[in-house]
């Protein structure tokens, strides 16, 4: 995916209820998108609905979903599908990214469960995956996960990644935390995962902050400042994929705007220094 296929360019921050007010008395130059789950914004209206529309009326938005499980064992919320395609359509947004994992069965689980890396799972989730595109009438981006489990496992994190994403012919929303996470959690080399995974298919980083649990556990919480070595990490993905816009995610303990948007300062510095860098390329990678 080129430059110019991107949905949306430079830096971005995930728009939270608490950030509408500070952000609409001083919009930040330096955020050039946003992010929101539309889960937390279908139906609503009143004055958070006309704030979101003021809002997506003047910048890019991009959504990240919380609840399509979509490798779950239940049947997939189609009904849910066609209100969200209501809702993208109605705000003009057209990049929708959810989880490679499941969040629910006969209920939800309230959390992000692995999926089994197994065939018998890609082919399960790519289909389903192919599916919620045709309804959506939209290709979606499917992030790459932390985990802390992997139950049944058959095949290794990044081939069932690349399977999924080529039978299911849809995008990836590169989660650099969610490397680093996983690298510590399950022991294996972090830039190396990174370079498996397919350019072609990226739309997007995601950036975040983690809670270190004990020196072999993190616990990926989107509730503090990123760290060095993920900062480290995603000068390694601009090196691989070129300078993709890049989101900072943080869901709770937000700190006042001025120091939230000292992170997005450091995404825009670290991009301007890495603009007209050529990507490289790996033996068999795209």
């Amino acid at each position: 995916m080129t430059a110019a296929k991107f949905p949306v360019h430079g830096a971005g921050l995930g728009l939270r209820r608490t950030l509408l007010g500070p952000l609409a008395d001083q919009p930040p130059p330096q955020v050039e998108f946003y992010e929101i789950a539309p889960e937390n914004w279908i139906g609503v209206g009143g004055r958070f609905g006309k704030q979101l529309r003021a809002f997506t009326e003047r910048y890019p938005f991009v959504t990240h979903g919380l609840s399509l499980s979509i490798g779950g064992p239940a049947p997939l919320d189609e009904t849910f599908l066609r209100r969200l395609k209501r809702f993208l359509d109605h705000h003009g947004i057209g990049t929708y990214t959810e989880h490679l994992s499941y969040c629910s069965d006969d209920g939800h689980l309230y959390d992000l469960m692995p999926i089994p890396f197994t065939a018998e799972a890609v082919a399960h989730t790519a289909a389903r995956i192919r599916r919620a595109q045709d309804i959506l009438q939209r290709r979606i981006a499917m992030e790459n996960v932390s985990y802390y489990a992997a139950p049944g496992q058959e095949m290794t994190e990044i081939d069932f990644i690349r399977a999924v994403l080529d039978e299911a012919d849809c995008d990836l929303l590169l989660d650099v935390n969610n490397i680093y996470v996983n690298s510590v959690n399950h022991r294996y080399d972090a830039e190396q995962f990174l370079n498996a995974l397919p350019a072609e298919r990226v739309v997007y980083f995601h950036v975040a902050g983690h809670f270190n649990e004990a020196e072999d556990l993190i616990v990926d919480t989107h509730g503090a400042d990123v760290v060095e070595p993920v900062w480290q990490l995603l000068e390694m993905a601009y090196r691989r994929f070129g300078v993709v816009p890049t989101l900072l995610e943080r869901d709770f303990n937000i700190p006042p705007l001025p120091q939230l948007l000292g992170e997005v300062d450091r995404i825009v510095e670290t991009q301007a220094r890495f603009a007209g860098l050529r990507p490289t390329r790996h033996a068999g990678q795209a």
